[in-house]
């Protein structure tokens, strides 16, 4: 990956975003884009779009990433001085204890952990986890007016690991999702522009997927594309502990991940298929025969339907500090998304023959 990309990456994924509190890696984002978009613009929740206008005659496609990532919330203060949790999005309650972590609290950053009573002290026949209402944050406090002079009730708490990398092109990361999908969807932004594709080609970074896919609701309804490409990580299953045969199979480092079935419209799936083929992109396959579970549920849907698919990043050990993706794949969506804008004149109008 180039040094420029790789610093615009790092940005983001260092950058806090939890579900409702996207502003700062908004901002990252869009201070990014500028550099090569006709035009920026954000909606009244943080939505963010960037365009490359076509030639007029051309169809609307938009390439979205989401912008947040899950975390937890301050809900109450004890007594005692102690941060009392809830959860924002799917954060999972085996990891979270004996972490490091953040509150972002008005007056800055505020360092804490997740208490894990030492285990010379349990009750080691209940060592259940608990839930993460039940866990709790110290930061240091000596009572309640002394941690209320550092935080408050619905303060956004996130763990605080940051990037490391590991072997070869490999890379671990809190909030791998969605940063790698809106950098993505910058990227593959990037490369219509110097390609001067004659598509119109949006570049999208969502909010509040997390919980519930909702700044994709409100882009798909305002913006109206030909074609909506969700990108976002999806789960891979080559490490140990997955059974692949429920999930599988999809490689870290083998391309992305093209999703068949339910949202995915077959016209969508073909360009985004001949893309690849045409541009000798490795890509892979990955059926969905409900839903994706990401923004392409809600893009699909809106309006009178908009034709959608889910193109996913492999990526193991989601919702932890210590997701890991390779770039490669990061690289290779970026340049199918390239490929996709040149090509999409020849697959609209995007709809099944019947």
């Amino acid at each position: 990956m180039e040094t420029e990309r790789r610093e615009f990456l790092d940005d983001l994924l260092t950058t806090p975003s939890p579900s409702g509190f996207e502003t700062d890696g908004q901002r990252v984002w869009t201070a990014y884009v500028r550099a090569f978009a006709d035009e920026v613009t954000t909606d009244a929740y943080g939505n963010a779009v960037a365009v490359h206008e076509g030639d007029g005659d051309g169809p609307e496609v938009a390439f979205a990433g989401h912008a947040d990532e899950i975390g937890f919330m301050v809900r109450r203060i004890t007594d005692d001085g102690f941060l009392r949790l809830t959860r924002v999005g799917g954060s999972d309650r085996t990891v979270s204890k004996g972490q490091h972590v953040t509150v972002h609290a008005a007056d800055g950053p505020v360092h804490g952990v997740i208490g894990q009573t030492a285990i010379h002290l349990r009750d080691r026949s209940e060592d259940a986890v608990e839930d993460v209402t039940e866990q709790f944050v110290d930061v240091g406090a000596s009572d309640e007016a002394d941690a209320r002079d550092l935080v408050e009730v619905g303060d956004p708490v996130t763990f605080a690991s940051t990037v490391h990398d590991l072997h070869g092109s490999r890379l671990s990361a809190r909030g791998m999702d969605n940063r790698v999908g809106m950098w993505a969807a910058a990227e593959g932004l990037r490369r219509a522009v110097e390609a001067d594709v004659d598509a119109t080609v949006y570049a999208v970074s969502t909010v509040q997927e997390e919980i519930g896919l909702n700044g994709a609701e409100m882009i798909g309804f305002d913006l109206d594309p030909d074609v909506a490409v969700a990108v976002d990580v999806t789960h891979a299953t080559d490490n140990p502990d997955v059974n692949g045969d429920a999930k599988g199979p999809v490689e870290v480092g083998a391309g992305p991940v093209v999703a068949r079935g339910s949202t995915n419209h077959p016209t969508v799936v073909d360009l985004a298929r001949t893309a690849a083929e045409e541009s000798d992109i490795d890509y892979q396959l990955q059926a969905a025969g409900i839903r994706t579970g990401t923004d392409a549920d809600a893009f699909f849907t809106s309006r009178g339907g908009i034709p959608a698919l889910n193109v996913g990043i492999p990526n193991r050990y989601m919702h932890t500090p210590v997701e890991v993706v390779d770039t490669a794949d990061l690289v290779a969506v970026a340049e199918l998304f390239g490929a996709m804008a040149e090509r999409a004149p020849a697959f609209a109008p995007f709809a099944v023959d019947v």
